[in-house]
């Protein structure tokens, strides 16, 4: 494969895995670090009325789909009563039912919401109301104020504004005085602008909801006015006669019918409390996509059991560990026993911690040699000789957990945890070594299994790049990528090149004086296609 094509492969992978995490984020609020929390909030209703004698049904409107945030769980708490909930197109009721019922009733609905990233767009019907049916001189105080707004307006929804206003004016009309004190409470008035708005042929309807907060009490349940002018409802505030969707805003119904309804009790009482409390942002992303995206959370590492989801929260870590060691060996030049038992033996080191670790390391590895050495000279044959060397191994680590019980070193428990193949053909390797490049050469190469795997320990034990790695797995993607790019790479490594220095400056010199190129343009000169020396 041409280098352009392999370059290609790794920037469209790199590409793919930073959209995903880069979605998972923003999108789906999957948090970045393991310590972030989010908003989360506890609405609940309390319903309170006097039963009938009979039976009692009692019907509140229940959110749906909110703008801006994603209700995760509902809770219903009415003792003996049944439960009915129902879906219609302007969203939800649940509905109870008792057949007696004596002294004052209480019911509660509770729900835990959090923010969310949907703001769809409202869908409901852009249908005109019923007008009022006034008497006079109501109607005529209507139709002389509706004509005064229209002359201070330009469309429809500075229409809808300029009429609101009005209505809140400390010092109104007398057309505004007379109107307004035939609805002296929020929630009628905001009925009556809706069908004011009616005369004039104005689709408009009247919403319910609740401004989230961080102050923790009852929460005051308003009347929203909504307008269509004509391709998007505009919401608009009957306190302040602005318009647009606050920011926390929680809507509660858009239901023409009323939020409580209670079989011929008119003093039934319908009161809400909200509370603010931080949670875990991983947590809560999870809640909201069983409730948004089932599927999106079904087929991820999240629905795993726990159990599993620690073993891959070290497994996806392997990955990493073997990144690191691609970039010491391959760029740095670091010599080791293998390819990736540096790699294990980091592994390891996360039970007995590191300089614990290192200090059994050398422990181990050392007696196991001594006994290797002792092995070489009763010329067993490679099979059995490794057999030989892991029953010592193992025979070995038993030896140093009992001691360091007996010593109260609690560390040396651990070093049961090595692997212990990995360990036998260390031993192993390093002994063929010693017998054929020296002591100095098997010293070198174990002193860079320590260094690789002391380096891969301490990014593999890092908590928030385990939890960056966990919960956007699409990040080994990228390092796949790296791995592709590295991959293709013959060049010098740091060590060689402060190997050389001296001799490459020897050879910058000897070239000046003969007036040939430096060497550093005549290797940059050399083509591609020559053949590459063994991976090193």
């Amino acid at each position: 494969m041409k280098k352009t094509q392999l370059y290609i492969l790794a920037t469209v992978i790199a590409i793919a895995a930073l959209s995903a995490m880069f979605y998972k984020w923003r999108v789906l609020n999957f948090p970045l670090q393991p310590v972030e929390g989010v908003e989360q909030w506890t609405l609940e209703a309390r319903i309170e009325y006097q039963p009938k004698r009979g039976a009692n049904t009692v019907s509140l409107q229940l959110p749906n789909s909110p703008p801006g945030f994603s209700v995760i769980r509902e809770n219903f708490i009415a003792k003996n009563y049944s439960k009915l909930e129902e879906t219609h197109r302007d969203g939800r009721e649940v509905q109870w039912a008792i057949r007696r019922a004596r002294g004052t009733q209480a019911l509660y609905y509770r729900a835990t919401v959090v923010r969310s990233n949907d703001y769809s767009e409202l869908d409901f019907d852009a249908r005109v109301g019923q007008p009022p049916v006034l008497e006079e001189p109501y109607a005529t105080a209507a139709q002389s104020l509706l004509e005064d707004v229209r002359e201070g307006s330009a469309d429809i929804a500075t229409f809808a504004q300029e009429l609101v206003r009005r209505f809140n004016a400390d010092s109104p009309s007398e057309e505004v005085s007379l109107l307004r004190d035939q609805h002296p409470d929020a929630e009628g008035r905001a009925q009556f602008l809706a069908e004011l708005l009616a005369i004039r042929n104005i689709p408009s309807r009247v919403i319910h909801g609740m401004l989230l907060g961080k102050a923790a009490g009852d929460s005051d349940m308003r009347p929203w006015l909504l307008v269509h002018n004509g391709t998007d409802w505009i919401t608009i505030d009957l306190r302040t006669a602005t318009d647009g969707w606050p920011h926390d805003l929680f809507l509660w119904s858009a239901s023409r019918q009323p939020l409580l309804r209670v079989d011929g009790n008119s003093n039934a009482h319908v009161s809400f409390k909200q509370n603010l409390f931080m949670a875990d942002a991983v947590e809560a992303a999870q809640d909201r996509l069983k409730v948004e995206n089932p599927d999106l959370i079904n087929y991820s590492l999240f629905s795993l059991p726990l159990q599993s989801q620690e073993t891959y929260r070290i497994l996806l870590m392997v990955p990493v560990g073997a990144f690191i060691m691609l970039l010491l060996r391959n760029l740095v030049g670091v010599s080791t026993f293998g390819t990736f038992m540096p790699v294990l033996v980091a592994l390891a080191f996360r039970q007995t911690h590191l300089l614990a670790g290192i200090a059994l390391f050398v422990l181990v590895v050392g007696m196991g040699l001594l006994v290797r050495f002792y092995l070489e000279r009763l010329r067993l044959l490679l099979v059995p000789r490794l057999t030989a060397v892991l029953i010592l191994v193992v025979l070995l680590m038993a030896l140093v957990s009992v001691i360091s019980n007996r010593l109260g070193i609690e560390v040396g428990l651990s070093v049961a945890l090595f692997p212990m193949v990995i360990m036998a053909m260390t031993i192993e390797r390093m002994s063929v070594a010693w017998e054929e490049r020296g002591a100095s050469a098997a010293m070198r190469e174990g002193t860079g299994t320590l260094i690789v795997a002391a380096f891969a320990h301490l990014v593999m034990s890092w908590a928030p790049l385990e939890h960056l790695v966990f919960v956007f797995p699409e990040i080994l993607l990228l390092l796949f990528a790296f791995a592709l790019v590295i991959g293709r790479y013959s060049g010098y490594r740091l060590s060689e090149l402060l190997r050389f220095r001296t001799l490459a400056d020897e050879a910058e010199a000897e070239a000046r004086r003969h007036g040939a190129p430096p060497l550093a343009e005549a290797v940059a000169d050399e083509p591609e296609d020559l053949p590459r020396g063994d991976d090193r």
